[in-house]
């Protein structure tokens, strides 16, 4: 076992029994020291197992968040002990670590055989479900490196075999006593601002799930779909059932200028305000969504 290796498999031993034992971060040193003693006893130099677990803790609650955001069918205190905190390592390390030092597919593979060493019988698929769903929203870094022990993948399951996911989604806009437009978008934790979606149930009219979705979503009432803007999709990974396709369709809906109040319980999402339209395009947005806003904005404007 490499020496790095061995001490993440310290990290998270230490990190368990932190968290078993109700997350008293004041005895981090002590059980830290009373696992190298018994796991790891010929350890000398311990200041990557030390730094990589208080960068974890300082990281905590971000972490959470995107784990919140990465398998949202999963709430944090659901996930067992051993894989939330196998997970907090990898987004630490996919995340926060110098990329130099942990490229992002050492990070996710480091994870994996955590997850099979410690791990339940699914762990390590759900460990790289999540990972590998963070890791395609910040661009799949590395993703071109080549591997000089490069492993033959599996066959591609076929785009049009992938399952279907319909969302419906909403450029929610509103004018205030002088006229002026705004528009109510959400900030997600990894720094973008988006559109407001939710699902929609097989069999449901699409225009209704929308209404209720985003309704919920911004704590916003008496939402009027004015027309459809276009519609995108793109594939996910969902940590249990694997790759999805997820197809949005984007309306304009009309609101009252009410406060926007952001569904608490909505993994992945920190923030929701109304802005006014001639500062939106100054905004961080995808790339798929940015043509979405551009052409509401062009309808509003005219």
């Amino acid at each position: 076992m490499s020496n790095r290796h061995l001490s993440r498999s310290i990290v998270l031993q230490t990190l368990f029994e932190w968290d078993f034992r109700g997350q008293n971060n004041s005895e981090i040193q002590n059980i830290i020291r009373r696992d190298i003693d018994e796991f790891a006893p010929g350890m000398g130099d311990i200041s990557f197992v030390e730094k990589l677990i208080n960068n974890i803790l300082e990281k905590r609650f971000d972490l959470d968040k995107i784990i919140e955001k990465a398998a949202p069918d999963w709430p944090i205190d659901k996930i067992s002990i051993t894989d939330r905190n196998i997970l907090r390592i990898g987004l630490y390390e996919l995340l926060f670590a110098d990329r130099n030092e942990v490229p992002a597919k050492v990070a996710i593979n480091e994870s994996i055989e955590l997850a099979k060493t410690f791990g339940g019988e699914n762990s390590g698929k759900f460990i790289n479900g999540v990972l590998g769903s963070v890791y395609k929203e910040i661009g799949e870094p590395g993703k071109d490196a080549v591997s000089k022990n490069r492993v033959r993948k599996p066959e591609a399951v076929p785009y049009e075999k992938i399952p279907v996911k319909k969302l419906g989604g909403a450029v929610v806009y509103a004018k205030d006593e002088n006229g002026e437009i705004y528009l109510a978008l959400v900030h997600d934790i990894f720094g973008h601002w988006t559109l407001s979606k939710g699902k929609i149930e097989e069999g449901e009219d699409e225009i209704q799930a929308t209404i209720r979705e985003v309704g919920e979503e911004l704590g916003l009432n008496n939402l009027k779909i004015k027309e459809k803007l276009g519609e995108n999709e793109y594939v996910a990974s969902h940590p249990e059932s694997g790759k999805l396709r997820k197809h949005v369709m984007y309306f304009l809906v009309e609101s009252k200028f009410d406060e926007v109040k952001l569904e608490k319980e909505k993994g992945g999402l920190d923030d929701a305000k109304w802005f006014k339209l001639a500062d939106i395009l100054e905004l961080n947005f995808y790339n798929d969504i940015l043509p979405i806003v551009t052409k509401a904005i062009t309808i509003l404007s005219s």
